[in-house]
């Protein structure tokens, strides 16, 4: 036996652990994590929330189930929109195409990559100068509301951020 012997210590916890240890008999589903909205809907609430400033719910949601029964789709519930809200993509942007600043809170990034809107936002935030978070600050609201849910935020940093969201109504 070699100084680790991988097997033998699987083996050992299986019998240490064997009898506390619960395994369930169902099945793992084979579209477990993907969306069972309809491709088309996903789009419909993608358009009717990317725009630069945050619409009201009601309206919103009218429009959505609008569209849908126009395109004979079954439209999403409030709780599903409010859900997708987190997941939504909120734009692109080419790190060459933004403002020097902005560019220089994106140290870690060369010109060609794509930043999706909410880490615009968290890297503007978190490691720019004031232009940059000047800039951040005019992002359409749904990249600032996704921001604000990202883990890390220096406390500085996320108050700029309540600050901006606050003073637009997100």
């Amino acid at each position: 036996m070699g100084a680790f012997d991988l097997a033998s210590s699987f083996g050992r916890a299986e019998q240490r652990l064997g009898a506390t240890r619960r395994t369930s008999k169902r099945r793992v589903r084979s579209d477990r994590g993907l969306s069972r909205l309809d491709p088309r809907v996903l789009e419909l609430v993608r358009r009717v929330f990317s725009t630069q400033e945050r619409p009201g719910m009601a309206a919103a949601l009218a429009a959505v189930a609008e569209r849908c029964r126009k395109a004979g789709l079954r439209s999403p519930s409030r709780a599903t929109v409010y859900k997708l809200l987190e997941t939504l993509p909120s734009g692109r942007w080419r790190v060459s195409a933004l403002p020097r600043p902005v560019q220089d809170a994106l140290y870690n990034l060369d010109g060609a990559s794509n930043v999706p809107g909410h880490q615009l936002a968290f890297y503007s935030f978190c490691y720019g100068d004031l232009a940059a978070v000047s800039f951040a600050s005019g992002l359409p609201w749904l990249a600032l509301y996704q921001a604000l849910r990202l883990p890390g935020f220096r406390p500085k940093a996320r108050g700029l951020l309540e600050a901006a969201v606050a003073a637009r109504g997100i």
